[in-house]
């Protein structure tokens, strides 16, 4: 944080901000899933590799262009929203799958594929509510989820996953709260950074019902005794793919599909001078604390 700590009673029980003073440890440090949750990320249609579709779209319109900062618990999810829930679940317990700002939602894209398997590259724009009552609402936004799924086209079989906020800007979080009942006269706002959060798979997925030496089938979820598993062979084998893109193209399809001002290519001031002198132009210069391209400005 830039702000001075002191100024916010960092160390005062009460103070604003014990949200995040308070968030020392994850709130779940690993977590079972099956397989099938994850068919959330495949598109609901056929997508071509490189074309972005909507994981979870956008509840903001003209008439609502943001949604209350006052306010500490997340709504129930349903649909899609269950899978981004229960994973940023697994850091605190209030995440909201819905951001209060635009660009709102979740989107992915397909990076490879061949018969049998594909990798998507998603995007997810979410936050957390730190706070309870009766200290008034602390938000902690990311700029960004973004990772990788590779999973089977049938939703049978996971290779790996791996989801983390990004760590290549100075600036990759922001924070927002109140200081009062409200919002317009109320709110302090502050950007830092992040420099680690993430949710990595430990392994392929494994059956949940497997045969053991014996003969006898068993589902490993549902016994209550311990049960030493036969080894599980792994798959260690590159996968061919038959078409991809390299995972940064994949970010920047998603990074255009959501923030359609990215159509129009940007350009750090030395990368413009060097543009502007060869096709001999003038250069406008726009000078952020942040970045637009991201939620943590």
């Amino acid at each position: 944080m830039t702000i001075e700590i002191d100024r916010w009673s960092y160390s005062q029980p009460t103070s604003t901000v014990s949200g995040l003073r308070d968030w020392q440890t994850l709130n779940t440090d690993i977590e079972t899933f099956g397989v099938s949750q994850f068919s959330a990320f495949l598109p609901d249609v056929g997508a071509p590799v490189g074309q972005p579709y909507t994981l979870i779209a956008s509840n903001l319109n003209i008439f609502t262009t943001t949604l209350s900062s006052n306010r500490y618990f997340p709504p129930r999810a349903s649909g899609k929203e269950i899978i981004i829930h229960k994973l940023l679940h697994m850091f605190h317990p209030r995440p909201f799958v819905h951001s209060r700002f635009a660009p709102q939602g979740s989107s992915a894209v397909i990076r490879a594929e061949n018969e049998h398997y594909v990798s998507i590259v998603f995007r997810i724009h979410a936050e957390f509510q730190l706070n309870q009552p009766p200290l008034h609402p602390f938000w902690f936004t990311p700029g960004q989820f973004t990772g990788e799924l590779v999973i089977k086209r049938d939703a049978s079989h996971i290779k790996s996953f791996h989801l983390f906020v990004p760590t290549n800007k100075t600036l990759n979080v922001d924070m927002e709260w109140l200081n009062g009942p409200l919002e317009a006269e109320n709110m302090e706002v502050d950007i830092g950074f992040l420099p680690q959060m993430e949710i990595k798979s430990t392994s392929p997925s494994i059956p949940v019902t497997m045969t053991m030496e014996s003969g006898d089938t068993v589902n490993i979820l549902e016994s209550d005794e311990p049960i030493d598993l036969p080894p599980v062979p792994m798959d260690t084998t590159p996968i061919k793919w038959n078409s991809e893109i390299s995972f940064q193209e994949a970010s920047d399809s998603l990074e255009k599909y959501m923030y359609p001002f990215k159509k129009v290519p940007y350009l750090s001031y030395l990368e413009a001078c060097k543009v502007a002198e060869v096709e001999k132009k003038l250069v406008h210069l726009i000078l952020l604390w942040g970045v637009l391209d991201d939620q943590s400005c």
